[in-house]
């Protein structure tokens, strides 16, 4: 069945060519053409793998202090923290939620990972279930120096 329709195929294309008809290869030649310069517009994007700035832990470590200190200290919002003295994006859903800071405690240095430090800390928090309920919770935060100060919960680990 192929076989009868690759020379059916073959004879019509020999038959245009043959009649002066370049329309169907004009119409290829465009199209491959189109193919090629797209091609060569896309690929050069995947050869050159760029890698994220390497985040400056001593500054992810220290933002992370300050972010908590200022939690701990009563600030309600972590969006005020775009506009405090070390300026950073915060996001922690307890925290935007009400719940307060009792005290907390970074459990290591962390570990760098391309552009985050990643490090784990003890919240003592109260709120949400009566106001004399403390509950300790073990969680990550993933911290980012560079273009900007980012401090994020890492909601994937726990």
């Amino acid at each position: 069945m192929i076989g009868p329709m690759n020379s059916r195929l073959a004879g019509t294309v020999a038959s245009v060519w043959k009649q002066g008809d370049s329309s169907l290869f004009g119409t290829l030649w465009v199209l491959a053409a189109c193919l090629a310069t797209l091609a060569t517009l896309l690929l050069p994007g995947c050869s050159d793998p760029s890698r994220a700035h390497a985040v400056n832990v001593p500054q992810a470590r220290d933002a992370l202090k300050f972010a908590l200190d200022e939690w701990k200290k009563g600030e309600k919002n972590p969006k005020s923290l775009a506009s405090s003295s070390m300026p950073m994006i915060v996001q922690d859903f307890e925290w935007a939620s009400g719940a307060k800071l009792v005290d907390y405690q970074l459990l290591d240095d962390g570990k760098a990972e391309d552009a985050n430090l990643r490090i784990q800390a003890k919240l003592s928090l109260s709120g949400g279930q009566g106001p004399s309920k403390i509950t300790d919770k073990k969680v990550w935060y993933l911290v980012g120096t560079s273009p900007q100060v980012t401090v994020f919960r890492d909601m994937l680990r726990r």
